[in-house]
């Protein structure tokens, strides 16, 4: 059943259609309308989920399915090499027009905690559609699917798609436990107590401890220019000043600089500030960006939910009575490779718990590292130092595996594009990105040439990996479904799941046969295991 939905703009109320039906209904109170609807599970049709649905979870209300016609719309203008293309309804039906396409309209700031008050559909797009809109771009997004040529693939990353983007507004509006005390406490551990004006102890002392290195008085090592030119004074030229640069440096002001590095990054990022800004009511609540870089991963808009310091994390305790499941998948892209290259011989090392020391046994003379190198190196691209011999025996050993890669990145190089399992679109070289206003992403634009062709070779695994995760947590919402369990995070391969304590038992054995499921429902029947790495903690800092 699908059931398209439009709110009246910044009020209660708002229409319903059933396609089935093709009657639209006006409803003063679009929220209970909703409410009452969804007892028949349909497929909700709207503009964006980010905007219409934190308004029902506002109200109280949650639905199971949707089709997000945005998102929709991005996944097919990708698919036909147009990536980047405004992806609004009102765009999409200029396109079905023949009309001149209006860009997107820029999407607001988040407001920390996120999902601020106001009017019930406040946040719902301002754009002037009706319901008829709605289902005219939805008939034409049908009909451009069923003409791919693996329309049931597409339909499947689609339905993942739009079920993550309901997840992220979950997610957002439940937000992560946080004691901001345990938080208050780590930070006066590290950094000192916070001052009035100007950094916390800790920083100033690293400070003056970086000048007496550099035998100066003014040098602030927040700046990076001004390091290179304390080094460059020294003697010692170096290119930036990122911890691997360090590293390979022999100064004194090494290892201050590195402590300063990681403590100006949480006083910055996660200090007080932050959790003054971002933690309300013991919890932390972002919004979540599901599809917010090229490969399909999630990214944040404010918060920074999904680069939390693993010291910070301490801060994530359990509800009283209740634990943390936190489930995060193993050696997850080298077994995707395994999956989407039908290599059989790579099948059968990745039917094991460990593939790399299956791996090793069967070709690597049980060198584990070795056998790690080379399989990281195919999907990565190093072509130097140690990967070379191990890539030559992997090359020899599974042909059709290092094929997949290969024919991946020679496409990138000539400025083609490459897919994902399901279907999502590598960008071309010049394609814009969006991930303007978001936290930093994982990826950067890939470049022309040689460098894009090491991006491509990487994206047909990790895009197919992103789509197996997303499965994987549509599958695990549904399974979960009337319990008291919350998903409360989301971090590319690690899924957080917050529950009574009596609970996690039965969430664990949900985890591992979701997993399970969205390897079969992705590859088929495939010896190829999805482990997962599961704990059950109070708090997220414990998971191992």
């Amino acid at each position: 059943m699908l059931v398209a939905v439009v709110s009246d703009q910044g009020g209660k109320g708002g229409t319903l259609a059933d396609l089935a039906e093709g009657r639209p209904r006006h409803v003063d109170d679009l929220a209970a309308a909703v409410a009452e609807r969804e007892a028949d599970r349909p497929r909700w049709i709207w503009s964006s989920t980010a905007d219409f649905y934190p308004a029902l979870l506002r109200a109280g209300v949650r639905v199971s399915r949707c089709h997000d016609l945005e998102l929709t719309e991005a996944l097919l203008s990708g698919h036909a090499g147009r990536w980047g293309e405004p992806r609004g309804v009102p765009a999409a039906l200029a396109r079905m027009r023949g009309l001149a396409v209006p860009a997107d309209r820029p999407r607001p700031e988040a407001e920390p905690p996120g999902f601020a008050q106001g009017a019930l559909f406040a946040s719902v797009t301002a754009d002037h559609v009706d319901v008829s809109d709605l289902i005219a771009v939805y008939e034409e997004q049908a009909r451009r699917i069923g003409e791919l040529g693996s329309p049931g693939r597409f339909r499947m990353l689609v339905a993942a798609e739009s079920a993550g983007a309901l997840i992220a507004a979950e997610m957002g509006y439940t937000g992560l436990p946080w004691r901001a005390d345990i938080h208050d406490e780590l930070l006066r551990e590290l950094l000192g107590p916070p001052q009035p004006m100007g950094p916390p102890r800790r920083l100033a002392e690293l400070t003056a401890e970086i000048n007496a290195a550099f035998g100066t008085h003014g040098l602030h090592p927040d700046l990076p220019a001004e390091v290179v030119r304390a080094f460059h004074r020294a003697g010692i030229e170096i290119p930036n000043t990122r911890r691997w640069v360090l590293r390979q440096v022999d100064h004194p002001a090494v290892a201050p600089l590195l402590e300063f590095k990681e403590l100006y990054r949480i006083w910055t990022a996660h200090g007080w500030a932050w959790c003054d800004a971002w933690v309300r009511d013991g919890r932390f609540r972002p919004e979540y960006v599901p599809g917010g870089v090229v490969s399909g991963r999630w990214a944040t808009r404010g918060g920074g939910a999904l680069q939390v310091p693993k010291v910070v994390r301490r801060a994530v305790v359990a509800d009283p009575g209740r634990r943390f499941v936190v489930a995060d998948a193993g050696q997850l892209e080298p077994r995707v490779l395994a999956a989407v290259s039908g290599d059989q011989r790579l099948a059968r090392a990745a039917a094991a718990g460990d593939l790399y020391a299956a791996l090793a046994t069967d070709s690597f003379d049980g060198d584990r590292a070795k056998a790690k190198i080379a399989l990281l190196g195919a999907m990565y691209g190093q072509t130097g130092g140690d990967a070379i011999p191990a890539l030559a025996v992997l090359r020899r050993h599974y042909p059709t595996a290092f094929e997949y890669v290969e024919a991946a990145a020679r496409t990138g190089e000539a400025g083609g594009l490459v897919r994902s399992w399901l279907g999502r679109t590598c960008p071309p070289a010049s394609g814009a990105w969006r991930d303007a206003g978001l936290d930093p992403p994982d990826e950067v634009a890939p470049p022309p040439g040689r460098a894009r062709g090491r991006f491509t070779r990487n994206f047909v695994i990790q895009a197919t990996a992103a789509e197996w995760a997303l499965v994987l947590l549509a599958t695990l919402r549904t399974r979960l479904a009337g319990t008291e369990a919350e998903l409360v995070l989301f971090v590319h391969d690690e899924v957080v799941v917050h529950c009574p304590a009596e609970q996690a038992a039965s969430v664990v054995t949900a985890v591992h046969e979701s997993a399970v499921t969205a390897g079969r429902l992705l590859f088929g029947e495939t010896p190829v295991r999805f482990p997962l790495d599961v704990s059950v903690v109070g708090a997220y800092a414990d998971a191992k």
